[in-house]
């Protein structure tokens, strides 16, 4: 087994419930508090952070490669993106999709996951637009339809991982 495969399937160290899940509170006094409270340390890092590692397994080499990046929520849904231009990581997800996304600011946690890149015109104008209005460059919608990196992010159970 490589060494990025016995990663990967070493995770199960990381799938134990978050301690510290608040009780009820009464919601006529601050119910976005207890909406707060009562979310995962994981489900906090989707919806407030942006920055995260990835491992990602070379496509050529085979060998883990760990890089930071931003993660975009739309919707529920987690994505990734680049600038426009190829991307090392990008071409180690499709010849590779699993791969580990590492929390490091709310949370710390290392979730396996699977990539599922987004080629279909539209869905890449439709996903893209919203996350570009999320960081202010709606006007660079084109050559990011043309040429950026895009995966879908699915988190893995324990027993889809590796």
């Amino acid at each position: 087994m490589s060494s990025a495969a016995a990663e990967i399937r070493s995770l199960d160290r990381y799938w134990t419930s978050s301690p510290g899940c608040a009780g009820s509170i009464s919601a006529n006094i601050a119910p976005d508090l207890e909406s707060w409270l009562m979310m995962s340390e994981q489900q906090r890092a989707l919806t407030h952070d942006r920055t995260v590692d990835i491992t990602t397994i070379g496509r050529r080499s085979g060998q883990p490669r760990r890089i930071e990046i931003w993660f975009h929520n739309l919707d529920g849904r987690i994505y990734i993106s680049g600038l426009p231009g190829r991307r090392g990581w990008y071409a180690n997800v499709v010849a590779h999709p699993d791969f580990v996304l590492h929390f490091k600011e709310t949370a710390q946690a290392d979730i396996p996951a699977r990539a599922h890149p987004i080629t279909d015109p539209g869905e890449r104008r439709r996903v893209l637009s919203g996350l570009l209005a999320g960081i202010r460059r709606e006007d660079e919608l084109e050559a990011w339809v043309d040429r950026s990196p895009l995966i879908e992010v699915e988190a893995l159970g324990r027993e889809e991982a590796g």
